[in-house]
C-alpha cells in the first residue's frame, strides 16, 4: 500500500530534521539519536523491535505506519539475482508508487560496494544504456535513495554477518546530478557516523557531464568523489554516445572539470567505458591522454555490458588502451566486469523484467 500523500518518510529528513520532529510531536529532541540509530543502523521497522525507552515507543506506535504522520521507505524486492563470480548481486525493487529501480551489492575481496539508482528512468539518453533508453520517468526522493543502502545492508548482514558495507557509487539508473538535491541530503544521511556511517571519501558521484551541477558540488565544497562519464576524446565521438554533450560540449566540460579540480584540490576519476567499435582505439587512448593534460585524473576503464547492439572489447584491447594512458603518467584502472550473467549493467534487468511482462501479457 501506498502511504498517504501527506505522510512524511522518516529516511528522508536529515538529523536536525528528525530532532525537530521529535520536538513538535511533544518528545525530548535528545532522543532523535536513539530514533536515527534505530532507523539508519539498527533496521528496526516497528515499535517492538527497537530498544526504545517508554517516551520514544509511545511516539513511535502513534505516529510511525501506514495511514500515519511518518512511514518508513521500504521497497519490495521484486527480484535478487546473484552472479556466478559469487560476488555480484543484483536486487530489482518496487517503489511504493509502483515504480521499479535496480540495486547492485558488489564484493571484492571483503569489501562491499553499493551501487545505487537515483532516477526511475533517466532523461540523459546515452545510446549503450539500457537505463537511458528506457526515457525519463521520475526522481528518486531521499528516502528511497537511502533506502536502498538499508536494504543491501541487510541483505549483506544475513549472509555475511561480519562483514560490512564499505563504499558507495551513484552509478545505477538515472543521472545523479540531476536530481542534485535529493542525492546529497540522501548521502549527507548515510555518511552520518550515527547511522549507516559511509565514509564521505568511499562515496563516488557519478555525471555523464551536468555542467551546472559539477560546478555546484565545487563551490558547495561537497565531500564525495567525483566521477565523470567521458567515453569520447572528441566532439564528435561523444556526441554520438552521449546526446547531453549537445548541450554541455566536450570543450565546455574539460574546462568545468579543470575548475573543479582548481577549486576543490581533488581528483577526478574519468569512467571510460569501452566499446568496440567506437571508442577503443589506440589513437582514441592518445586523444584522451592530450584532454587530460593539466587535470588531476585518474581514469577507469570499464568494459561495456553488451546492450543496445553495442558489443564489449577483449581484455587484450582494454589493456592496450590502458598501457598508453599509464605511459603518458596518468592513474588508469582496468575495471572487472561485474554480474555480466546478471544484466548489471545499468537498467538491464529492468529492462529484461519489461519485455518478460510484455510477453506475457501478449
Amino acid at each position: 500500500m501506498k502511504p498517504s500523500s501527506s505522510s512524511i518518510s522518516l529516511l528522508g529528513l536529515s538529523f536536525s530534521e528528525l530532532s525537530d520532529a521529535l520536538q513538535a510531536d511533544g518528545v525530548l529532541s535528545f532522543h532523535a539519536k536513539a530514533v536515527w540509530r534505530a532507523i539508519h543502523r539498527d533496521h528496526v521497522r516497528d515499535a517492538d523491535s527497537g530498544d526504545f525507552l517508554p517516551p520514544v515507543k509511545k511516539w513511535w506506535e502513534a505516529n510511525v505506519g501506514q495511514g500515519k504522520k511518518y512511514f518508513l521507505d521500504t521497497p519490495t524486492q521484486v527480484e535478487e539475482i546473484h552472479s556466478s563470480d559469487g560476488l555480484t548481486r543484483k536486487y530489482l525493487l518496487r517503489l511504493q508508487d509502483g515504480q521499479v529501480i535496480e540495486t547492485v551489492l558488489m564484493g571484492y575481496d571483503g569489501r562491499y560496494t553499493a551501487c545505487l539508482s537515483s532516477q526511475a528512468g533517466c532523461a540523459m539518453g546515452c545510446v549503450f544504456c539500457a537505463t537511458g533508453q528506457m526515457g525519463f520517468v521520475r526522481h528518486l526522493t531521499v528516502g528511497e535513495i537511502v533506502a536502498q543502502v538499508l536494504h543491501v545492508r541487510r541483505a549483506l548482514a544475513a549472509s555475511h554477518p561480519h562483514r560490512r558495507l564499505r563504499n558507495i557509487v551513484l552509478m545505477g539508473m538515472g543521472e545523479p546530478l540531476h536530481n542534485y538535491d535529493a542525492v546529497m541530503k540522501a548521502m549527507d544521511t548515510v555518511s552520518d557516523v550515527r547511522g549507516s556511517s559511509i565514509g564521505p571519501s568511499r562515496i563516488a558521484i557519478s555525471t555523464v557531464g551536468y555542467v551546472p551541477h559539477i560546478l555546484r558540488m565545487a563551490e558547495e565544497g561537497r565531500p564525495y568523489r567525483l566521477a565523470v562519464s567521458l567515453h569520447g576524446s572528441t566532439e564528435e565521438e561523444r556526441v554520438s554516445l552521449v546526446p547531453t554533450s549537445k548541450k554541455w560540449n566536450l570543450e565546455m566540460l574539460i574546462n568545468t572539470c579543470r575548475s573543479y579540480c582548481e577549486t576543490t584540490g581533488k581528483r577526478i576519476f574519468f569512467e571510460w567505458t569501452l566499446i568496440a567499435g567506437k571508442n577503443d582505439s589506440p589513437e582514441t587512448a592518445k586523444r584522451l591522454v592530450a584532454l587530460l593534460e593539466g587535470i588531476d585524473s585518474h581514469v577507469n576503464i570499464i568494459p561495456l555490458n553488451p546492450t543496445n547492439g553495442f558489443e564489449g572489447i577483449a581484455s587484450e584491447s582494454g589493456l592496450a588502451f590502458q598501457k598508453i594512458i599509464r605511459e603518458a603518467g596518468i592513474p588508469c584502472t582496468f575495471r572487472q566486469r561485474r554480474g555480466i550473467d546478471v544484466a548489471a549493467g545499468c537498467g538491464m534487468l529492468k529492462a529484461e523484467k519489461l519485455k518478460k511482462d510484455l510477453l506475457n501479457k501478449g
